[in-house]
């Protein structure tokens, strides 16, 4: 029982099992180990709230010292039993333990008044076998302690007529026993006879220890022609007794290392039960924290994604209708003006003449000119294998009588590494900067060079026209839309020009 009672989580049941084998042990006059068995609850008495197992843990020690002659110890252990105070009946029970002490210590006078007023308590006279055990003891202590005769042999005897009524074999041995001793000195033949009844009582109630004091108490009053039958009896007493209480001793020794050795390995299974159970939640906080991370994780990737093609959607509303926007504004500020003045110079002017005919053709090939270029801004940009073939169709197409455009490098770029967006861009802003030349800057000579350095492309664009101020420049349409689309890309753009020096763009462009 003990083994499975952990003191830490059940010590009531704990100290309860150890008191009652150390009450076993006791039976068996195996003090010493009784007291080491109690020992072992000790630190955990102040863990239980049962003072009743306290007071018995106390009683055990306190008996067990008394008997191996620590008197100190054992009135120390049988005060705090008293001071626990548990009912009437603990606390007469102590007092009289105290009073045992003072007996073995002979100090007979203290122990008689201790055990007088116990007399009187109605809880001793409700229990007779208890009642004559305090009167036995008063008689012995008045034996030893006063030359009144009288008054030790009538608690003597007292004691012994409860007994005797309650036919207890034992406890008749025992006040039997006394007499004996309080006849010793004074009447041998009395003495000799209350020995002899004690030793035959004791027998009957097979108490070894009670008839080893009997018949050594014999011997010491018996002649030499008795002695050796009395000593040989007590010889084979004292083996027997010698023999059953070894076996007693090596049984409990046994019981409590096999009992160490189950507590042990119930620990070991307690401590790998209490393991598994921490790394299973352990394990399962883990999977909630997973289910938990990967739950955050998609709904981050929904919002991120219906963000983006959100703002994809709106990129491509905002495109069109600023595409749409610059293609009215064009149609309306350029193509619409020059319609309307060529429709005014044709009702306006003869036609028949051969110059204000060779005019009106200059007229609408400029228009037709301004369509295209519109048509050209705005048309799909191939982007695949054949993006250079393109591109080098789109500036070409801006050559002219006039304009002298000299191209260079776009053969030696990794165009299959740029990104399409990229491509576009690229596109898009050669186009916008030739067109702008064409309408604003009269050149006649324009350079485009491509240079790959490390992850960029370089792109110089140069031309001889009659250029802007910087100071009093304002980006707007052409140039507003160069450099938007370059910033959108990552890239950079530089812009050199002034009055009469020609115009220089320098764009870096990450691949």
């Amino acid at each position: 029982m003990k083994s499975i009672c952990d003191p830490k989580t059940n010590p009531e049941a704990y100290i309860a099992t150890t008191n009652a084998m150390a009450a076993l042990q006791q039976n068996q006059n195996d003090f010493i180990g009784s007291k080491t068995t109690l020992k072992e609850v000790l630190p955990y008495l102040k863990l239980i709230r049962d003072s009743e197992q306290i007071w018995y843990t106390y009683t055990y020690l306190g008996i067990n010292y008394l008997n191996t002659y620590q008197f100190k110890k054992a009135s120390r252990y049988f005060n705090k039993a008293l001071d626990l105070n548990i009912n009437k009946f603990k606390n007469i029970e102590s007092k009289k333990n105290i009073a045992e002490v003072l007996i073995a210590e002979n100090k007979y006078q203290e122990a008689i008044q201790i055990l007088l007023s116990l007399t009187d308590e109605k809880e001793v006279q409700s229990k007779p076998k208890f009642h004559a055990e305090i009167l036995d003891r008063i008689g012995h202590c008045y034996s030893h302690y006063s030359s009144d005769n009288s008054e030790a042999y009538r608690f003597l005897n007292y004691a012994l007529q409860i007994r005797m009524r309650l036919k207890d074999n034992e406890d008749i041995a025992k006040s039997y026993y006394n007499l004996a001793l309080f006849y010793q000195n004074k009447n041998s033949d009395s003495a000799k006879k209350y020995m002899t009844m004690s030793y035959e009582k004791y027998t009957l109630a097979n108490d070894i220890d009670g008839r080893m004091s009997a018949l050594k108490l014999i011997i010491n009053n018996s002649p030499n022609p008795e002695l050796k039958k009395h000593a040989l009896k007590y010889i084979i007493l004292v083996d027997s007794i010698f023999e059953v209480r070894q076996k007693a001793k090596n049984q409990f020794a046994r019981i409590k290392y096999d009992s160490k050795l189950q507590r042990e390995e119930n620990l070991k299974l307690k401590t790998h039960k209490a393991e598994n159970e921490l790394n299973l939640e352990r394990q399962k906080n883990k999977n909630i924290i997973s289910y938990i991370i990967i739950v955050l994780s998609l709904c981050l990737i929904l919002i991120l994604y219906y963000y983006l093609t959100s703002k994809a959607n709106r990129d491509k509303i905002e495109a069109a209708y600023n595409s749409e926007t610059r293609i009215s504004k064009k149609l309306h500020d350029e193509l619409a003006n020059d319609i309307y003045h060529t429709m005014a110079f044709a009702e306006n002017k003869n036609l028949s003449l051969a110059e204000n005919k060779e005019q009106l053709l200059h007229n609408l090939e400029v228009i037709y000119s301004r369509t295209s270029d519109i048509s050209k801004e705005n048309s799909s940009i191939i982007t695949d294998e054949n993006y250079i073939s393109s591109l080098k169709e789109m500036i070409s197409g801006f050559s002219t009588i006039q304009i002298n455009l000299i191209l260079n490098g776009l053969d030696l770029i990794s165009w299959t590494k740029i990104d399409k967006n990229k491509k576009i861009t690229i596109y898009r802003v050669l186009q916008e900067l030739l067109v702008n030349m064409r309408k604003y800057s009269d050149a006649s000579v324009v350079g485009v060079n491509f240079k790959q350095i490390e992850k960029s492309i370089l792109i110089h664009y140069s031309d001889n026209g009659k250029g802007i101020d910087m100071e009093k420049i304002i980006f707007k349409n052409g140039l507003y839309n160069v450099e938007n689309r370059i910033l959108k890309i990552r890239g950079t753009i530089d812009i050199t020009s002034a009055p009469n020096e020609g115009f220089k763009v320098l764009i870096k462009i990450p691949i």
